[in-house]
C-alpha cells in the first residue's frame, strides 16, 4: 500500500469516527484499522527520512 492510499483511507476513518453514530464494535474496528494505516504511514515517513538523510550524508562528504 503507498503512502498515499493509506493517508487517504485513514482520513475517511478520523471522519467517520469524528462523525459518530456507528455503534461500538465498529468504531474500536475503525479506530484499529486507523492505528494499522498509521503504522503504514509512519514507515513510509521513516524510510524517506532515512533516505534524506543518506542523500545529504553523501552531498555533504568530502570528495577524494
Amino acid at each position: 500500500m503507498s503512502y498515499e492510499q493509506a493517508r487517504a483511507e485513514l482520513r475517511e476513518i478520523v471522519a467517520k469516527l469524528e462523525s459518530g453514530g456507528q455503534p461500538l464494535e465498529e468504531s474500536l474496528l475503525l479506530w484499529q484499522r486507523g492505528e494499522q494505516l498509521a503504522t503504514v504511514c509512519q514507515r513510509w515517513l521513516d524510510g524517506a527520512r532515512t533516505r534524506l538523510e543518506a542523500a545529504i550524508a553523501t552531498s555533504d562528504a568530502p570528495d577524494d
